[in-house]
């Protein structure tokens, strides 16, 4: 996720509609829709870098990089309506740049984005970036820790930053676990990176340096992983990411039998030289369609991809949230229907409130 457009936005919309009465409702008041379909966007607020989790009574939330500031916290029974529940932090409990980062010269206070939410030993934990524009050596992975996913999330500090593991513009992280091991994706337009880290019991996280390997090229940043019938899909987002209706952004993937890659295209071409398949690009009504957040299963298993876009006709509320179905072809590439966002689409599958 670009800092710039981090400082343009709040720039010319400082207030990011923050306020209690957020509007969230995914159709057009004087559009019909019918009752078993949606319209795009799902969250109609400035909500970019989305990141999502389903919890055990079956209730979706979903965290955004500060547009609204102290990162805000959305739920949802269905992916679909939206309300603004709070934030993760206050401003008296948000995370900083810890003050041994010398690359900070400008004792400039960190912005945060690209929120990444899991659940890891009883606990939600809430990663996020911190950076500084145009110094790409001040960049930082961090997480917060709650017992509740509406927070209030306790800042336990750093994971990592650029200088420790030697990759400029750290941020955009992912946590994935597997086998009882547990992994940190990150990077941005400067290689994405897999490395090992270590969690112990009390929820310590720390980087094993000596696994760290990069996995795709210079052209990705907001990496996304999901494993499906032997498969690593890496997603990620390529083009610019905030330029309003100039923006490019677009959602693309590779896919390996191992975690570690190679991942390559249909033509077996690598990622790591920045060939991909695309999954959803902009058309006539969206700009910049990208990060995503890890994919979401309704109750019947079909897969989702929440992300964020510009509405062409919107472009003042910047980047808001959709939502689209993922097929799978018939060798299994992903992709949303028609490579674009769509409209009137059918809802996804929810039986009822879990208990």
């Amino acid at each position: 996720m670009n800092f710039l457009c981090l400082l343009l936005c709040w720039a010319l919309f400082p207030s990011g509609e923050g306020g209690d009465g957020v509007k969230t409702v995914s159709a057009d008041a004087t559009e019909e829709v019918a009752p078993s379909k949606y319209t795009n966007p799902v969250i109609k607020v400035a909500a970019p870098d989305p990141t999502a989790i389903r919890v055990a009574d079956g209730t979706y939330y979903l965290y955004a990089t500060e547009d609204i500031r102290n990162v805000p916290i959305f739920k949802s029974r269905d992916m679909v309506e939206w309300e603004k529940v709070g934030t993760a932090f206050t401003d008296a409990t948000r995370p900083d740049f810890l003050p041994d980062n010398k690359d900070n010269y400008d004792n400039i206070h960190a912005a945060i984005w690209a929120p990444e939410i899991r659940r890891i030993k009883d606990k939600y934990v809430l990663f996020y970036s911190l950076a500084q524009w145009d110094n790409h050596w001040v960049s930082t992975v961090g997480y917060a820790v709650s017992d509740s996913p509406e927070g209030p999330f306790e800042v336990r500090g750093k994971v990592f930053d650029s200088r420790e593991v030697n990759v400029r513009n750290s941020i955009d992280s992912y946590f994935y676990e597997e086998d009882g091991k547990y992994y940190m994706l990150w990077g941005s337009f400067y290689g994405l990176y897999l490395m090992e880290v270590n969690v112990s019991d009390d929820l310590v996280i720390t980087p094993k340096l000596e696994t760290k390997k990069q996995i795709a090229g210079n052209a990705y940043e907001g990496v996304n992983l999901w494993k499906r019938d032997g498969y690593y899909y890496l997603f990620a987002s390529i083009g610019s990411c905030c330029q309003w209706a100039g923006s490019t952004y677009t959602t693309v993937v590779a896919r390996s039998k191992e975690l570690a890659g190679p991942y390559v295209n249909k033509k077996g071409e690598k990622m790591l030289d920045n060939q991909h398949e695309i999954v959803v690009h902009g058309d006539k009504r969206f700009a910049g369609t990208g990060h995503n957040s890890i994919l979401q299963e309704d109750d019947e298993k079909n897969t989702w991809m929440i992300y964020h876009a510009y509405e062409m006709e919107q472009l003042d509320v910047q980047r808001q949230v959709l939502l689209d179905r993922i097929l799978w072809d018939k060798d299994g590439w992903p992709y949303v229907k028609d490579l674009v966002p769509s409209y009137g689409a059918d809802r996804p599958v929810i039986k009822g409130v879990r208990k």
